[in-house]
């Protein structure tokens, strides 16, 4: 009889645990890809908000390592290898952290994947590492959510990243494989 009580028990638990209401992430995901050619190029990020916050140098302090989003860690696929300042990176997928600072930004490409947040970020894992000026947005634009955007042209493209006022970019340029 025990054993019949807690099983059914178990299962009016579970059921009623089933019909908890989800509600939407306060940082919703988002996405932003270009094609090129055969293959593509996608970002994967979540959208925190700015809600009257000082962003840089307060809510993300300066000098520290970055999700660049919120929730889980930003990741950037690639299906060809690119180059960014002049630096091979293979195409794969990479979490991309950000530290930003008042004048400029290190941009960083990880291998490690499926992080929460920057809190396990290992730099022995970096793929690709460098340096970016921080401007204003261009017309004084207040981005309220994060935002990124990839500008692409035939065989090159610019990735912004953009929040409250600040704008930061970087060039990438698709490698063609050899014959």
């Amino acid at each position: 009889m025990k054993y019949w009580l807690s099983l059914v028990m178990s299962i009016a638990s579970f059921l009623l645990f089933a019909q908890e209401e989800l509600k939407p992430r306060v940082s919703p995901m988002n996405a932003v890809s270009i094609r090129h050619k055969d293959g593509y190029l996608k970002i994967i990020y979540s959208q925190p908000q700015k809600k009257g916050r000082e962003v840089f140098g307060k809510l993300v302090p300066f000098g520290q390592v970055w999700r660049t989003g919120a929730n889980e860690a930003t990741e950037m696929t690639t299906t060809w290898d690119i180059s960014i300042n002049g630096t091979v990176l293979k195409a794969g997928t990479y979490s991309l952290f950000t530290i930003p600072g008042p004048e400029k930004w290190i941009i960083i490409l990880n291998k490690d994947l499926g992080l929460w947040g920057s809190y396990n970020y290992n730099s022995k894992s970096d793929a690709l590492r460098f340096d970016v000026p921080a401007k204003l947005a261009p017309g004084n634009v207040v981005y309220e959510p994060f935002t990124i955007r990839i500008d692409q042209k035939t065989d090159t493209a610019e990735i912004f990243l953009l929040w409250d006022k600040t704008q930061v970019s970087f060039p990438i340029q698709f490698i063609e494989p050899k014959p």
